[in-house]
């Protein structure tokens, strides 16, 4: 279980990162990015679904970028997510973010969504319990997942759940 939401928390973080560049530099801590909750339609799913082919196509450049695109790759996001009917690469953001929220607490192997806030609770109930975690580690992994804890907002928007189950495939897929 605990590698299973390790495994889910870095892919979110990646996500995050990846989308979450937080590209006007504004707002850049090392905690999770801020985004804006949004409620999610099914266009904002596809656009975003289509947007990941284009994406994956510059993300090279994207990882060579880190955290500071130049002004051309800026505008290569900004006419991505305008071409896959987003007003700005900021809202195909903030898209991409709400359904990675929805992601994170979905458990791949029964498909019941779990709050993400709720997971981290349970998983620092399972780490305090669990006898065979060496005691440094422990105390390394509660405070990770206390850090999780202070900066995972609850999600806003609960029938964003339905929504992003009923697109979970071709998210997934999209995103290999």
């Amino acid at each position: 279980m605990w590698h299973h939401m390790r495994a889910i928390a870095a892919a979110v973080l990646a996500a995050l990162m990846l989308f979450g560049l937080s590209m006007s530099g504004a707002g850049a801590q090392a905690t999770a990015p801020e985004f804006k909750q949004v409620k999610l339609n099914d266009k904002h799913v596809q656009g975003f679904i289509a947007a990941q082919k284009d994406i994956s196509g510059i993300a090279d450049e994207l990882q060579k970028a880190g955290d500071k695109p130049d002004p051309k790759l800026q505008a290569k996001l900004e006419e991505i997510a305008k071409k896959h009917g987003f007003g700005s690469f900021a809202d195909m953001d903030d898209v991409a973010a709400n359904i990675s929220m929805v992601l994170a607490g979905i458990d791949p192997q029964s498909g019941a969504y779990t709050d993400p806030l709720e997971a981290i609770k349970k998983e620092m109930e399972d780490v305090r319990k669990d006898a065979s975690i060496p005691e440094k580690d422990k105390k390394q992994m509660l405070a990770e997942l206390e850090e999780a804890l202070k900066t995972t907002p609850p999600l806003q928007y609960k029938e964003n759940i339905e929504l992003v189950k009923r697109f979970q495939k071709d998210i997934e897929k999209a995103l290999q």
